[in-house]
Parts: C-alpha cells; sequence; structure tokens
C-alpha cells in the first residue's frame, strides 16, 4: 500500500501557498533570459544590518553554536522587552517572552495552545494564508468574515458581534496587514480586542510588521494590541522590520499564566531556535542597527508614496491608502486589460507580457479574490520605477 494512502485528512484540507506558483513562473522565464522585476514575494530586499552579520560570525567563531533554553537565551528575551519599553512604553517581563524559529513557529505554537478539535477561530478575509491553515493543522475551523476598506480590511467588533457563536475560540488578526498593508486604527483596536475579552476568547495578533509603520499622527499610528490589553497574545518578527527573514528567528509575548503550556510545547517540537540567530539577533537593537532600520523604513515610505499614485494612474482601485508593511492591494476591475475579470490570469499575463511579477488575491481569502492583486514594494525604487513604466506601456493605450 502506497504511504500516500495514510496522509492525515488535515493535509488535504491545507492549499497550496499559489504565489510559489508566480515565483515558478518568474524563475523560469529568467532562465530564460527574461529580465523579471520582483513584485510578488514579501521579503526585504535589504539583508541583515552589518552588526548583525558581524555577531553571528563571532558567535560561531567563539563555538557558540550548541542548544539553548526552549524559550531563548535570557539576553535576548530581556533585549525584546527592552525594545518594547523603548518603542511602545510598556514594561513587559521578560519571563513572557517567547523567542521562536520565525514568527511561523510562534503562530504554531499559539495555535497548539489555544486550538483544539472544532474550534472556530475567526479572521479577517482577506488575509494571510498560512494563518488559516495553521487553525486548521489544529483541528481547528478558520471563519473567514469579508473585511471591506471601509474598515481598512480588519475585523471589526461588529464582526464579532454577528459571527461568534459557541464554538468561536478565539481571532488570530494583523496589523499592519499582509496582504492589504492597512492597520487597525487605536479605536478599531480597543473595541475589537474588548468584544473578544467579553465573550471570554482568545486574541492573537500578528505583529509582523509593526516596526515599518508610515502615519505620522498619534490618531493614525498603529497600536500594539499590548499596549491595549496585556493578556493578547502577540506574534512578531525579526524578518521585516530587522531584515533577517531567512535566518528563521521570531517571538511570541504571551500572559504569563500561559508561559509553561507553551514552553512545553516548545521544547517538544522545536528544541529551541537557531542559537546563532539570536546571538545575532542582539546586535539588531544596537544604536547603529536601529539608526540603519529607520532609514530603511523611510525608504519603504518613499517607495509606497511613488508606487500608490502610479498604480491609481494606471486604472488600479486602492480605496485605503496602505499604511505599514510593504504591501498594496488593488482591485484590477477598472483596468483595461482583457483578464482584468480574472486576478490569476491577469497575474500570468503581465508576467508575460511585461516581466513584472504580482501575485493575485487567490491566496488570501474567498471575497474577492478574483478582483484582488498584491503588488510587493520590497524591492529597489529604480526597479518599481521600471515596473511601473513597462505596466503603463501595456495598459495605457
Amino acid at each position: 500500500m502506497s504511504p500516500l494512502s495514510h496522509l492525515a485528512a488535515r493535509v488535504h484540507a491545507i492549499e497550496p501557498f499559489r504565489v510559489m506558483e508566480v515565483v515558478k513562473a518568474a524563475a523560469a522565464l529568467r532562465q530564460e533570459g527574461v529580465d523579471v522585476i520582483s513584485m510578488s514575494v514579501g521579503e526585504p530586499d535589504f539583508t541583515a544590518a552589518p552588526r548583525v552579520a558581524a555577531a553571528a560570525i563571532a558567535a560561531i567563531e567563539a563555538g557558540a553554536t550548541q542548544y539553548t533554553d526552549a524559550l531563548g537565551l535570557a539576553t535576548l528575551r530581556a533585549a525584546i522587552a527592552a525594545h518594547y519599553q523603548r518603542t511602545c512604553g510598556l514594561a513587559i517581563d521578560p519571563r513572557r517572552i517567547v523567542v521562536t524559529a520565525g514568527a511561523s513557529a510562534g503562530l504554531l505554537l499559539a495555535c497548539a495552545a489555544l486550538v483544539g478539535d472544532g474550534d472556530e477561530v475567526l479572521m479577517p478575509d482577506p488575509c494571510y494564508p498560512c494563518n488559516r491553515h495553521f487553525v486548521t493543522a489544529f483541528g481547528g475551523k478558520p471563519v473567514l468574515v469579508a473585511s471591506h476598506a471601509e474598515e481598512r480590511y480588519q475585523l471589526t467588533a461588529s464582526h464579532i458581534a454577528t459571527r461568534w457563536n459557541d464554538a468561536t475560540r478565539g481571532v488570530i488578526v494583523a496589523s499592519p496587514s499582509n496582504p492589504t498593508g492597512t492597520s487597525m486604527t487605536p479605536a478599531q483596536l480597543k473595541e475589537m480586542l474588548a468584544a473578544v475579552r467579553a465573550r471570554g476568547g482568545f486574541a492573537i495578533v500578528d505583529e509582523l510588521y509593526q516596526g515599518l509603520s508610515y502615519n505620522e499622527t498619534a490618531e493614525e499610528t498603529a497600536l500594539s494590541a499590548l499596549q491595549v490589553d496585556p493578556d493578547v497574545i502577540t506574534v512578531n518578527s525579526f524578518s521585516k522590520y530587522f531584515n533577517m527573514t531567512g535566518w528563521r528567528l521570531g517571538w511570541l509575548v504571551v500572559p504569563d499564566a500561559l508561559v509553561p503550556a507553551v514552553e512545553k510545547l516548545a521544547q517538544n517540537l522545536f528544541i529551541c531556535p537557531s542559537t546563532v540567530a539570536q546571538h545575532a539577533a542582539l546586535a539588531c537593537f544596537h544604536p547603529e542597527s536601529l539608526a540603519l532600520y529607520e532609514e530603511r523604513r523611510l525608504e519603504f515610505q518613499r517607495r509606497r508614496d511613488y508606487l500608490v499614485p502610479a498604480l491609481r494612474a494606471l486604472g488600479f482601485t486602492i480605496p485605503v491608502m496602505p499604511d505599514g508593511a510593504f504591501y498594496i492591494y488593488a482591485d484590477i476591475s477598472g483596468v483595461r486589460h482583457p483578464d482584468a475579470h480574472d486576478s490569476t490570469a491577469f497575474c500570468m499575463a503581465i508576467l508575460a507580457q511585461t516581466g513584472v511579477a504580482i501575485v493575485p488575491g487567490d491566496d488570501f481569502g474567498f471575497a474577492t479574490p478574483k478582483r484582488h492583486v498584491r503588488f510587493s514594494y520590497a524591492t529597489k525604487f529604480e526597479r518599481i520605477e521600471e515596473a511601473v513604466a513597462r505596466l503603463r506601456g501595456l495598459l495605457v493605450h
């Protein structure tokens, strides 16, 4: 009998990551000599800060490569706590910080601790696809709630009031969000978390892009959920703001009472995060590194400020300005192209006709995926200008 006949049901319930189909098609074109401009994958074109790379080399040379505590290096947990104090004015006990093998491992640990068979978890549609698959992997049922531009594509207190039922256990949200680049306003966040708390549920808040925020007023700037409710679970990462994608390092902040459960799960599922990456990450918080990250944040903002109006001029509808991350979620309904009724066909045609790689909305939900595409501006400004020129040559008649 084939081993495939014994695949667990969860494997069939988890869908492929369709972004990778575009990535594969783009790679094939590159092999043919086509100059492809990637605006598909959510990976900063910047790499680790010089001090971070140097710290990794020093750790290897010093032999600091053996297992750490399952919760992470005490020094790194303390450094992360100090980062919250500096950026948010929050006094977080380092004991509550769990260093993880990337944010994905953090989300897995949180779902393993909180999601049981048949438990429903609410999340907005559109959202990052892996979030719903993490729930599925532990026997839960992700419930995607259509969220619109006037709601900043976010889950709201109103959604919770109408969709919560006896099987609902909690919510998973992201602010700023992938794929929309939009954050909850402070008022939205407070109301949503209060609605969850009133129903005795849990809230897992993905804050991977927290440092990449471009609003200038206090009324608009995204809060950390921990500033609103100390009992939420937040997930963060060294990948995006700190430009360490391949180092696979992230962290959770969990309520004190949840630490033993998460520690037990981490011991069994991961043993510990990468030791070298942890030693390197300590250098992220050096003033020289922090100054560099601020320069890079401003560069991402410059790209956004150029790309949003440029796309609108080409017929893309972007009803709400993305205020964080490095994504634009654009409606293609008004674009003059024969495939503008189907985002997958549109993305493949754009790739073939212009060499610009963007991704369809299919991965991100079920509400209006055929009308939407995601642009990532995590690539050099000059390449973004070239991409716009190519799109203009195709779409403007």
